[in-house]
């Protein structure tokens, strides 16, 4: 598998992450992951929408937790056709449990604990940590990356607007 250094950090150390650099214009790579109740859910479970995929640590920690509050608001104003998945290592007992306390309703929690499969297609394990980095990928309804941010620094929030502006432009 291929490690890439020199594009993230966490608290202001290098990280590496696995997996390829997907670009702008790539085919998205399918990959399964568990929603809540544990059942697979995979790319192609949502075929024909704009899917905002957001990876994070955990939704344990202030940032995820602010990160994955403001999609949820962003999606009330998005029409039915863009989904927004958050995916984490996080097991999926916790991001129910996470979820309810939350409220969230529009963001999608699923858990790549299994299998890393979503993590590693997509460039966003952190080697040192077990963890994904903090990244957003849109994804448009054939299938193809439209926009992607890899955030610098782990403990910092996306730019929100960015990822928005990006859906847009799909609509």
């Amino acid at each position: 598998m291929s490690e890439r250094t020199g594009i993230i950090t966490f608290k202001g150390n290098p990280m590496t992450l696995l997996g390829p650099a997907l670009k702008v214009g790539d085919k998205a790579p399918d990959f399964t992951v568990v929603d809540n109740s544990l059942a697979p859910v995979t790319l192609a479970g949502s075929a024909g929408k704009i899917r905002i995929i957001s990876t994070v640590p955990s939704l344990d920690t202030p940032v995820c937790d602010t990160e994955t509050r403001r999609f949820n608001q962003e999606a009330a104003a998005l029409p039915e056709n863009v989904v927004v998945l958050t995916v984490s290592l996080d097991l999926p007992f916790a991001q129910k449990r996470w979820c309810g306390a939350a409220g969230i309703d529009r963001v999608t929690t699923l858990s790549d604990y299994r299998e890393r499969s979503l993590g590693t297609a997509y460039g966003v394990v952190i080697k040192e940590l077990v963890l994904m980095s903090r990244a957003v990928f849109v994804i448009d309804a054939n299938d193809v990356i439209r926009y992607i941010q890899i955030v610098p620094e782990v403990t910092s929030e996306p730019d929100y607007a960015a990822v928005i502006v990006a859906v847009k432009n799909l609509l």
